[in-house]
């Protein structure tokens, strides 16, 4: 262990790699070490329009020389305007506004639970979840994640989550009872392995709580804000929920975190039954209404579609060229996981030292997550650094074989 490290102040709850930057323009960062990164972790799918996005920046600027911060005891215009078009754009008419992913899900939690008391049903308060969730750090969303390496010390689980196969039905259909409120899901698994059931599951759930009676909420804390192609991955799917988490690239880089949700969704929330200090912070909803007016104009979606094209063909054929280290491709848009033979922190080590930084998941995945912004060219060479760490992993496992 280096002095720095031992020394270090920070709560050692982060495996951190040893190398740290100093500046980020587009798709890529400059190291304290005078290397230059290419940047397909993207601060994990939060930097969605890449380092210092000229948009962003003057819009961060001019808010702080307003105001930083004013209590929600107040009116807020721009974030009436932010919450206004995050409805246009979706199937929403409530929009409440937070500090991270976590605390989103906090809310649609909460809003699921506080629906069926609302409607004279106060038993109502289990939610379904599936396995290989990943729905954030809080007591609440760890639960609801239900994952023993996550849980693991913090005594007894909230209660309240039946978690079940992602992807099953049918043990959805036994799973629900008099005590269901909701269910749960991520359009696309992203801690999970990138992971995702057919569109036919998602139709099914919509389906069973439509008969009965119970709430859908989407996780899209990392699918949403465009980057499965789609400035909601609900959309793509063609499935609508009743309620929506977002955070991660809504601010570009800035935290912010957001619950959507419908009228009849929202029916029963009122003064004091939710609340944040931080939520809808003046510089956060600035960043995010630039966020916005960037992914909004025409054609950055056909963008998005068309370079997750050419890089999964490209990844496809670097999968058949390694087989020794790559087994499939996976995903949507620009949330691309690479299923790896070798471990996938060996993977992502390697791909580190060819100065390409990713990030891993569960599964033995790799996740490639560049900002959207991300050009042909930046793709090509991407690829070409992938090709250069498969070939050195695939000489060390040669190497293996022959012990």
């Amino acid at each position: 262990m280096s002095s720095a490290a031992s020394t270090s102040h920070l709560l050692p709850v982060f495996a951190r790699a040893d190398v740290a930057f100093e500046r980020g323009e587009g798709v890529w960062l400059h190291g304290t070490d005078g290397e230059r990164y290419l940047d397909f972790t993207s601060g994990v799918a939060v930097n969605s329009l890449g380092h210092c996005h000229p948009h962003l920046v003057e819009a961060l600027q001019q808010q702080a020389t307003r105001l930083w911060h004013m209590s929600n005891l107040f009116k807020s215009p721009d974030g009436e305007r932010l919450a206004a078009r995050l409805c246009e754009q979706s199937f929403a008419d409530k929009v409440f506004f937070a500090n991270s992913g976590a605390e989103a899900m906090e809310c649609a939690l909460k809003m699921a639970r506080h629906y069926h008391f609302s409607k004279g049903n106060p038993e109502r308060t289990r939610i379904i979840t599936f396995e290989g969730a990943f729905h954030g750090r809080t007591l609440g969303t760890l639960a609801a994640t239900g994952s023993a390496k996550y849980l693991e010390g913090y005594g007894e689980p909230l209660s309240g989550f039946d978690q079940v196969p992602l992807g099953d039905i049918e043990a959805v259909k036994k799973t629900i009872g008099p005590n269901t409120a909701a269910i749960l899901i991520e359009p696309l698994q992203g801690e999970g392995g990138v992971r995702s059931p057919e569109v036919a599951f998602f139709r099914a759930l919509r389906e069973l709580c439509d008969q009965h009676g119970l709430l859908l909420i989407f996780d899209e804390v990392q699918t949403g804000m465009g980057r499965t192609g789609e400035l909601f991955a609900y959309k793509r799917i063609g499935v609508t929920p009743d309620l929506m988490s977002l955070a991660k690239a809504l601010g570009g880089g800035f935290p912010i975190g957001a619950c959507l949700a419908s009228a009849e969704a929202a029916t029963g929330m009122a003064p004091g039954s939710h609340g944040s200090t931080f939520g809808g912070n003046p510089l956060a909803v600035a960043s995010a209404n630039a966020v916005l007016d960037v992914m909004l104009k025409p054609g950055f979606f056909d963008h998005v579609k068309k370079i997750s094209l050419l890089l999964k063909q490209k990844l496809a054929g670097v999968v058949d060229r390694f087989p020794k280290v790559l087994s499939e491709v996976r995903g949507e848009g620009l949330l691309i996981g690479l299923k790896a033979v070798v471990p996938s922190t060996d993977l992502v080590a390697a791909l580190r030292d060819q100065k390409l930084l990713t990030v891993g998941a569960g599964d033995n995945v790799v996740r490639l997550l560049p900002p959207l912004i991300v050009s042909e060219a930046e793709i090509e060479e991407a690829v070409t650094r992938l090709e250069q760490a498969c070939t050195v992993l695939s000489g060390q496992a040669v190497q293996r074989e022959a012990v």
